[in-house]
């Protein structure tokens, strides 16, 4: 009752980022699927994938349109697949969650920084890839968001940004020094530091933690469905990453 409450509360700002989510969705899947290969974004019209038909406005209406065709082309009758209504449910429970969790006026920023993560963490679990034209920007939004909304957190996230780049590349040095391979990649360390610089160096331990936590979890629920694990097993750490610094940033670090 609570949620619907403040569902309620937040009028327009609350329906309305509720009703965007699945849009915004559906760009993040685009994201997802062109810019690790290097194609355009922003001017380049849908198409099938397999047929190459481009697609017209009624296939672009998020969840709906992949419902009425029944997850195929309509020309070609390709499966679709899962994967855009996936990401735009995914963007919808983003949204859903960050009302549960604030309701404010800053619901919005939640949001951003909860898409923003989801498409990282997808393009990771996808690719092993965390994207300099991601994680970048994701730290100068942090700062820029300090600057403009909490003045006093300034310094603080500026230094966990700092802080968050500078321990995840030296836990990969170590690694590396002491296994003869990469553990920790440069992206992950990026994203630690855009992490930094939304929650702040006092919530850098909480996402680390969380993450690993949550990396643990899904190793052992791998070990449980019979994916064997060895000792040179792994998984991207990018997941964990955005998914821990978006809780840590929801609501708030661990306390002690």
């Amino acid at each position: 009752m609570q949620f619907f409450d403040r569902l309620a509360s937040d009028g327009i700002l609350g329906w309305g980022m509720v009703a965007a989510a699945p849009f915004i969705g559906s760009f993040v899947g685009v994201v997802i699927r062109r810019l690790p290969d290097g194609r355009p974004i922003a001017w380049t019209r849908s198409a099938c994938e397999r047929c190459g038909g481009r697609l017209a406005a009624r296939d672009l209406v998020p969840l709906a349109s992949w419902v009425a065709t029944k997850g195929r082309c309509r020309r070609c009758g390709a499966a679709i697949g899962w994967f855009y209504p996936a990401v735009e449910l995914s963007a919808l429970a983003v949204a859903l969650l960050a009302l549960a969790a604030d309701g404010g006026r800053w619901v919005w920023l939640d949001c951003l920084l909860g898409w923003w993560l989801l498409a990282l963490a997808w393009i990771d679990a996808r690719h092993w890839l965390l994207p300099d034209a991601l994680t970048l920007p994701l730290v100068l939004a942090g700062l820029m968001a300090a600057a403009a909304f909490a003045p006093a957190e300034l310094f603080a996230r500026a230094l966990g940004a700092a802080l968050g780049y500078a321990l995840l590349q030296a836990v990969g040095f170590l690694y590396k020094r002491a296994r003869g391979r990469d553990g920790i990649g440069g992206g992950d360390a990026k994203l630690l530091a855009a992490a930094g610089a939304w929650v702040g160096a006092g919530g850098l331990a909480s996402v680390i933690l969380f993450a690993a936590l949550a990396a643990l979890a899904c190793a052992a629920l791998l070990r449980l469905f019979g994916v064997r694990l060895g000792a040179r097993s792994a998984l991207p750490f990018g997941p964990f990453l955005a998914l821990a610094a978006w809780l840590v940033w929801l609501f708030g670090p661990l306390s002690l």
